[in-house]
């Protein structure tokens, strides 16, 4: 089981890294989420889909090439909805489907099960489905990712090692700033394993796995795209505000990359200027019509606009929820993520030491 301490810590990139190398060993790989926490609904659509299969599976899935009976269904989907029902009839258990997908994992299977927990060591209880129940009841070594500040980040490991005991195989710890890594492993990794934990591997921060495209974007500021809408693909990595003056944005602009700029949409020399920059998308907020030449300009670079209905502070705050709360499911950060793990893993020890190899 691959699991954290809290959500958005790189439980999908590390399955993605994991996998492929299990693959490219020969071993048959199947992989689920027992709780959904990520489900497309059909527009009109009430009902959960059958089979329940979360979206970063589905992502997995597709990415690994995986065929649809070794993607493994899901038994809740983590929502209000649902959360109400349990807790109005009182309902802590995960039902027989938790038995039925027990007794399915025990059954022979040529190759490796992996299945990712929901996002925090104490999410799904309500339905039965923490990462403490379901590594004991499907009797689970687990992997923990977790993301790295500095050595106040091990309390939630020690309340993690304390939950699971001698389940937790060991961690990998994520989004280290690059110029922690060498201290980190020369002095926090022989501590941490004087304490019972073992790591795996110590992965940099990465820009690119905390990026949002601009089609996330769009969807979360409910945009209206002016141009360029066959360019939502692009990732966005760093968020300028164009409220300054048009020559400290400029010198502001060149020091960023792959940035989304909001700027009030009559600032028509800061919109020109930051097409100018390492800009993925420009955003305009309040009332105002971008001018022709801007949309010109705008089409010539193939940086699309978008035009929000809300103000510049709230349109800020949308936008710095989304870095390193998406999912990955862009194939650049997929394939990042393969190098990442390979990298920065040492995933040959630990499959040795879950005898996997």
């Amino acid at each position: 089981m691959i699991g954290s301490c809290e959500p958005f810590s790189g439980k999908s990139a590390l399955v993605l890294g994991i996998a492929s190398q299990l693959l490219a060993a020969k071993k048959k790989i199947r992989f689920g989420k027992p709780l959904a926490t990520s489900l497309e609904s059909k527009p009109g659509s009430t009902s959960l889909p059958d089979p329940l299969i979360d979206d970063d599976v589905r992502f997995v899935g597709k990415t690994l090439g995986l065929t649809e009976e070794n993607l493994i269904p899901s038994l809740h989907f983590l929502a209000q909805q649902s959360a109400d029902e349990r807790l109005f009839h009182s309902v802590l258990d995960a039902g027989p489907g938790f038995h039925a997908l027990k007794n399915e994992l025990k059954l022979p299977f040529e190759g490796v099960t992996l299945l990712e927990a929901a996002g925090s060591l104490h999410e799904g209880i309500l339905y039965g489905l923490s990462l403490g129940q379901m590594s004991a009841g499907f009797e689970a070594k687990v992997l923990l990712v977790h993301l790295w500040q500095d050595s106040r980040s091990v309390d939630a490991l020690l309340a993690a090692k304390q939950q699971l005991g001698d389940r937790l195989v060991g961690i990998v710890l994520n989004a280290v700033t690059p110029d922690d890594v060498h201290e980190l492993k020369k002095v926090v990794v022989p501590s941490l394993k004087s304490l019972g934990m073992e790591v795996f591997g110590v992965m940099p921060r990465s820009p690119l796995l905390r990026s949002v495209s601009v089609g996330e974007l769009v969807r979360r500021l409910e945009a209206q795209v002016i141009c360029c809408s066959d360019r939502l693909e692009l990732m966005v990595e760093t968020l300028c505000i164009g409220a300054m003056n048009v020559n400290s944005a400029m010198e502001f602009f060149r020091r960023r990359r792959n940035m989304a700029v909001v700027t009030g949409a009559d600032r028509t020399d800061i919109q020109l200027a930051s097409l100018e920059a390492s800009t993925q998308c420009l955003i305009l907020s309040g009332a105002g019509v971008p001018l022709p030449q801007l949309i010109n300009r705008a089409e010539e670079l193939e940086v699309p606009i978008l035009k929000v209905e809300r103000d510049t502070l709230s349109t800020v705050e949308v936008i710095e929820q989304a870095f390193g709360h998406v999912r990955v499911h862009e194939t650049v950060k997929a394939t990042y993520a393969f190098r990442l793990v390979e990298e920065h893993c040492d995933l040959e020890r630990l499959f040795k030491t879950l005898k996997l190899l």
